[in-house]
C-alpha cells in the first residue's frame, strides 16, 4: 500500500482511513478521467480494429499449430498452443467485443459488433466456450463491472470463498483445494454462475419470483435451470471440443484421434489455469479495496474502479497478448468499451493521474498478485475495507 494513503488497524483488519479516502476530489477526478477518455475517443479508428484483427490472427495461429501437431502424440507444446488460442478467443476477441469496444469502428465487419458476434449459428465459430455469451455479458459486463468489490459482485473472491476461509481445514489443504480449483474453474464456477445470473435476470424481467437454485439443482437435468445449463453450455461445448474436433482426425487413425483428445483435455486444464492466473488477482489482495455499500456518483465510481483493481506489467503487444490484455485492469474498469490498443496509450496517463490525486495505483508482477489473491481465498488475509473511524 502506498505510504501516501495511510491505513489504520481496527479489530485486526486493515481499514482505509476516513480522512485519506475522503480527501480525493471526486469531481476533479471525474473531470480528469473524462478528458483522457475524450482524447482516446478522438484517436480511435481503423488502426484499432486492425490491431484486434492482428491479435485474433495470433490466437488462430496458436490454435492451428496446436491441432496441426496434436495428432502426433500427447505433448505439452500442442496443448499450450491450443490453450493460448482458446484463451485469446475469450479474453482478446470475445471480451472486448461483448463490451461494445468495436461497435463504431468495425465498419462492414458487422460480426465484430456486440449485436452480431456469436449469434445464432456463429456461436462456436466466434465463441467456442463453456459459457453462453449472453450469460457472460450479464454476469461480467453488468454485474461485475457495476458492483465491483461489493458482495453482489459475482467475482468477489473473498465473499465467494467464505466456505473455505471459514472452514476448519488446515491451511495446506486450503491451498491445495485452490490449486485444484484453478484447473477446472471455468466449468465448475464460471459456467454455472453465468447461467444462474442469466436465469435470475430473466425471472426479474418477467416479474416472476426468483427461482430457487441450489448447487445440486443448478446441475440437475431434472430442473429447468439445470437442464438449460446442460443443453446450452455443457453438452454443446463437450461435443465441440472433445468429440467433433478429435473426430476430424479419424482419417489419420484412432491413435491420432486419441492424441488430439488427450491434448484437448490437457489444453482445457491449461486454459483454466492461465485464465485463473490473470483473472483472479485482478481484484483481490490485502491491499485491494472491497465495499459494503453501493457507489454514489461518477467520481466515486471511478475511484472504486482504481482502488479495487490491479494491473500487471504492460507495454508491448507480445507481453499483453499472453496476459489477454487483462494486465490493464484499472484502465479497463474505467473504460470497459475501449479498444485493446488504446489501453497501451492511456495507461501512463492514468498512472500519472493517480499520482496527481494521491491515489494508489497498484501494478505488480502477476505471480506476486496471485499469491495475494490466493491468500484471500484461503483466509490467510482479508480485503481492505473502508469504514468511518
Amino acid at each position: 500500500m502506498s505510504d501516501d494513503l495511510p491505513i489504520i488497524l481496527l479489530k485486526g483488519h486493515l481499514v482505509l482511513s476516513l480522512q485519506s479516502y475522503q480527501a480525493v476530489d471526486r469531481m476533479q477526478l471525474a473531470k480528469d478521467i473524462s478528458e483522457i477518455h475524450q482524447q482516446s475517443l478522438a484517436n480511435t479508428g481503423d488502426a484499432d480494429f486492425k490491431h484486434l484483427a492482428k491479435m485474433e490472427r495470433w490466437g488462430k495461429c496458436c490454435t492451428i499449430l496446436g491441432y496441426a501437431t496434436a495428432w502426433f502424440m500427447p505433448n505439452p507444446i500442442s496443448a499450450l498452443l491450443i490453450s493460448q488460442g482458446s484463451f485469446t478467443r475469450w479474453t482478446q476477441v470475445g471480451h472486448p467485443i461483448s463490451h461494445r469496444a468495436y461497435n463504431k469502428i468495425a465498419g462492414e465487419k458487422v460480426n465484430y459488433t456486440s449485436k452480431k458476434f456469436a449469434q445464432g449459428w456463429r456461436r462456436f465459430l466466434d465463441w467456442p466456450d463453456w459459457m453462453t455469451l449472453a450469460g457472460w455479458h450479464y454476469e461480467h459486463d453488468k454485474l461485475h463491472h457495476y458492483s465491483l468489490g461489493e458482495k453482489k459482485d459475482p467475482n468477489n473472491a473473498q465473499h465467494n470463498m467464505e466456505w473455505l476461509r471459514q472452514s476448519n481445514r488446515p491451511m495446506w489443504q486450503r491451498y491445495l483445494i485452490v490449486a485444484l480449483f484453478s484447473g477446472i474453474w471455468k466449468i465448475v464456477y464460471y459456467t454455472p454462475r453465468t447461467h444462474k445470473e442469466l436465469c435470475l435476470e430473466a425471472a426479474q424481467k418477467m416479474g416472476e419470483p426468483e427461482p430457487v437454485m441450489t448447487r445440486l439443482g443448478a446441475w440437475s437435468f431434472f430442473t429447468p435451470q439445470g437442464r438449460a445449463l446442460w443443453l446450452q453450455s455443457v453438452l454443446p461445448y463437450t461435443a465441440y471440443r472433445f468429440v467433433l474436433l478429435p473426430a476430424l482426425f479419424l482419417p489419420l487413425g484412432t491413435t491420432a484421434v486419441m492424441s488430439v483428445l488427450i491434448n484437448s483435455v490437457l489444453a482445457e486444464i491449461l486454459t483454466n489455469m492461465h485464465s485463473f492466473l490473470v483473472m483472479m488477482p485482478n481484484h483481490a489482495g490485502d491491499d485491494v479495496m472491497a465495499f459494503d455499500d453501493k457507489t454514489d456518483g461518477k467520481g466515486e465510481f471511478y475511484l472504486r474502479q482504481i482502488l479495487g483493481s490491479v494491473n500487471y506489467p504492460t507495454g508491448s503487444n507480445l507481453n499483453d497478448f499472453f496476459y489477454g490484455w487483462l494486465n490493464y485492469q484499472i484502465e479497463h474498469h474505467l473504460w470497459p468499451d475501449m479498444p485493446l490498443s488504446q489501453y497501451q496509450k492511456v495507461q501512463p496517463q492514468v498512472q500519472a493521474l493517480c499520482k496527481k490525486h494521491n491515489i494508489p495505483y497498484i501494478q505488480q508482477p502477476v505471480f506476486k498478485r496471485l499469491l495475494k489473491a490466493v491468500d484471500i481465498m484461503v483466509g490467510k488475509t482479508s480485503m481492505l475495507k473502508y469504514q468511518p473511524v
